[in-house]
Order: C-alpha cells, then structure tokens, then sequence
C-alpha cells in the first residue's frame, strides 16, 4: 500500500485496496440533493466505424446503470444528422434514457458558437478541447452541481471506475478529483509522455528551482508531482470551481487545468481509478512532424507549463536556462528510462529501451529546446540585431529611414505571437460578457430534442 505521508498537503490520494467497492448506494443518496452530470465527449468515428463501436456500446451500457447522474451530455463532433440518430439508437437500446445530445456541427449549436464568437470568444479552433468547453456550458445551463468528464474510448471501462472518480465530489465535498491509473496492457508500458516528458520535466525544474531558492514556483511543480496521472482526461469538478478556471484548447489542456485548479482550490483529491490495466487510443511518436502525434502533444505540454510560469507567474528566463533544463531532463529522463527497463524485466514484460531513448532525444528534448525558442528568440534576435545595426557606418543610411523602429516593432509582434494565450476565458467570464448564453444553450438542445424525438 503507498504511503500517506507522500501525498501533497493538498491533495487527497483515495488509493483502491479492494477491486470491487460498492459506492453506488452512497452516491445516490448525495445525488438527492444534488444534480451531478457526466460529459463524453465523441467523434462519430468512436460509434460509426465497425471497429470502435464495440468499445462505445460498452461504455454506453455500463453508464446506463448510473442512476446517480442526472443527464449524461454526449458531445458529438464531425456528426451528420443520421449520425447523430444511429447515437441515439445506440443509447436507447442500453436502456440510457437520461443522455442529452449537444451536436456541435448542427445548425442549433452552430448558432450558439457564433454567439459566442461574435462576443469576441474565439471558438474557431475545432477539436476535443472546444467539444468540451461547450460541453461544461452545456452541463451549466442544465443546472449541474458537480460535472464529470470521460472519455468515449476506453476499452477497459466499467461502472465503479466512474463511481471512484465522483465519490470524493459528491460524498466528500472536495471541489475536484482526478483519476490515476497504470497505463500497460498486460505486456506493454503505455504513457509514455507522462513517463518519458511530463515526470522528468518536473523533476528537472525543481531542481533549478531549488537551487535558485525560488519557493513559489516549487510550490507550482511540487503540487503538479503529487498527482499520480497529471495527463489522465477522466476528472471530476464542482460547478463553482469549474465556473472559474480558464480552458485550454489543445494537448496541454490536462496541465493547465492542474495549474488552475492550483490557483483557485483549496483541497483537491486524486482516485485510484484500476488496479487492472488501463487502455485507450495511443498516439504515434510523428518524429519528423512537430504538428502531430505525440510530438505535437509534447509541444503543447511544454508550451503551457511553460507559459503559465513565465508570461503568468513572471519567471524571468534567458536562453541558458533552457539549454541547461534541457540537459537537466535528459540526465532525469536516462535514468527514468533505466528504471522502467529494470521494472519490466522484473514483471516479464515488453520494453523497448533503445527505442525509448531514440524518443526522448530525438524528439522531447529537442522539444524543450524548440519551446525556449519560442520565449526567447524574439527578445534576443533583435537585441542583437540592434547592437549589430549600431556598431557599423554601413547601417547608418537604414537607420536614418527608421530600421530600428521596424526591428522593434516585429520584435514586439513576434513577443505577441510566441506567448500569445494558450486558454478561453472561464465560463463565469462569458456569462457575464453574454448573460443570455444559457437561454441560447437550452434554445438549441431543445431544438434538436425536438428535432431527433422519433429517432
């Protein structure tokens, strides 16, 4: 059994010592007095195609036995409107008579983002991340209490797993929970950007940050390490809280909410969602193209952590700092990478070492570095282009047409692009920039209710 005396001040550990716990009784009973909601959100895809929709079907089914949810909000992107009607079919026959159907490409909900957009909320960024900030608006103009997030994709899925994640919210007050979990598959170590990138970037800045006794951002990455699974999407809030923080858009979502959650919560808690192996979608490695895969997952990672402790929490960096985290990450991610190998060989299993260092220096230290470029190189190209520009009488013909004032401004534009942010306001902001937002959400869902009633 871990221990207790590791967890952080902050956060709760409810660690799973017995496979099968009850908590469903105790769950209902809170329910009674409030109105706890789950989201799924879910590409088409995840039912349509032959070879995913088994995976869903069993989601569906196990969901339809929690009788503690008040609505279960399927967001469903890239949808037509048979799609949508072949969900609802799915959903009717597991007995799931509490789901809500929030279709993002339909002309209801369209009409909802442009309200938004025309308010001056960018939602123009399609994917998972707009998907589930529309999906909380939903849950909030439904009147939720507490709201739950799960993925559509879990292989693995079953009922206490959820029961786990909502227990320390709604039976114990706490105003979020995450959920941990091995991620193997019984042969294989999956994870691999919380294991190779996320842990040993962590450890590497505290360690810079412990030896420049900077105490509030050890504070930052010490709550960040205390979280078993910081990437894991399945999390738990109460409506207040969830009202406050800002939303990220792409793949450092997890991070940043964990960053926000620090910043506006008192107690938190983390759930020990399987002892079993746990399986989802993985993603390719895509070395040579930094716009996908995990590579650009690791881009975004950086790139929020990053941002959220230089441009937010004001730590002053020059280039030195990243080549010297660089190098501190890789020493970390070495021996990472030499336990795990060791912790395989003990437990039989598959592992690749020399393949996981090729990823580790090939692609996520290189990322570390490509990231403190983007900080630094728009601040440190022009300082040097204005030295250089003032050292020579060759120049003094261009500074006299204003070469100087151009470098400085595309500096200053290239400051706006690089550290431009990476978040959507909370939606307690937009409820009071749109105040009828949440007439015009329950508008669209009960036109398309209307719309989809003999499906």
């Amino acid at each position: 059994m871990p221990s207790f005396a590791q967890t952080h001040s902050r956060v709760t550990t409810y660690y799973l010592l017995r496979d099968e716990v009850d908590l469903r009784r105790r769950l209902r009973a809170a329910a009674r007095w409030k109105k706890p909601v789950l989201i799924v959100p879910a590409l088409a895809a995840e039912f349509t195609l032959p070879e995913n929709r088994p995976v869903f079907e069993n989601i569906v089914r196990e969901l339809a036995q929690a009788d503690y949810l008040a609505h279960i909000i399927f967001g469903l992107d890239a949808a037509s409107e048979d799609d949508v009607r072949l969900c609802i079919d799915i959903l009717r026959q597991a007995g799931l008579d509490n789901y809500v159907i929030q279709w993002n490409d339909g002309p209801a909900m369209t009409r909802v983002y442009q309200a938004l957009q025309e308010a001056g909320f960018d939602l123009s960024r399609r994917g998972k991340g707009r998907n589930v900030f529309m999906g909380f608006g939903v849950a909030g103009a439904l009147g939720a209490t507490q709201v739950g997030l799960l993925d559509a994709d879990i292989r693995t899925f079953r009922l206490p797993q959820l029961d786990r994640l909502f227990f320390p919210v709604l039976v114990h007050n706490y105003p979020f929970a995450k959920a941990f979990y091995a991620r193997w598959d019984g042969q294989r170590l999956f994870g691999r950007v919380k294991r190779l990138l996320l842990d040993p970037l962590l450890i590497a800045l505290k360690r810079k940050f412990g030896e420049s006794s900077e105490v509030k951002f050890l504070r930052i990455v010490d709550f960040l390490l205390s979280f078993d699974y910081q990437l894991s999407g399945e999390v738990c809030f109460e409506m207040w809280l969830l009202k406050k923080i800002r939303y990220a858009l792409d793949w450092g979502v997890e991070i940043f909410t964990l960053i926000e959650v620090y910043r506006k919560a008192p107690q938190v808690a983390q759930v020990e969602f399987t002892r079993r192996g746990f399986d989802h979608k993985h993603q390719r490695v895509s070395k040579e193209d930094p716009t996908r895969g995990l590579h650009r997952m690791s881009l975004d990672i950086i790139a929020s952590l990053l941002h959220a402790m230089i441009v937010e929490e004001g730590l002053e960096v020059g280039e030195e700092f990243f080549r010297d985290l660089a190098l501190t990450y890789e020493e970390i991610a070495e021996e990472s990478i030499r336990k795990y190998s060791d912790n395989a060989e003990f437990n039989l299993l598959d592992y690749d070492r020399d393949q996981e260092e090729r990823l580790v220096y090939e692609v996520l230290s290189k990322a570390i570095v490509q990231s403190g470029d983007m900080f630094t190189s728009p601040l440190h190209s022009a300082e040097k282009l204005l030295r250089l520009t003032a050292s020579f009488e060759e120049f003094r013909p261009y500074l006299e047409q204003g070469l100087q004032q151009t470098i400085l401004q595309v500096e200053e534009k290239l400051r706006d692009q690089s550290l431009q942010p990476r978040y959507l306001p909370s939606w307690e902001r937009i409820t009071w920039k749109l105040p009828e937002i949440n007439t015009l959400i329950v508008d669209a869902l009960e036109e398309d209710k209307q719309r989809f009633r003999n499906a």
